[in-house]
């Protein structure tokens, strides 16, 4: 999910969010720290590539907030 999970968007939500994710036409992501936990978040928004503005805006506060990340 790492390197696949956004389409063409996939590294550089790897970078900003720092968690494997996944998403969804429909709006919806989905992104887990392996062992710790997992998140779904939905907002129907889309980016030009695709991916829900709103839902990796929330997951990247999340995670730097929690400062949570694989890297």
């Amino acid at each position: 999910m790492l390197t696949c999970g956004f389409y063409d968007e996939a590294g550089e939500f790897a970078f900003r969010v720092g968690l494997p994710g996944k998403s969804g036409v429909g709006g919806g992501v989905a992104a887990a720290l392996p062992g710790k936990f997992s998140v779904a978040v939905w907002s129907p928004e889309l980016n030009v590539k695709g991916n829900s503005i709103r839902a990796i805006k929330a997951l990247e506060l999340l995670t730097d907030e929690l400062d949570f990340s694989l890297f």
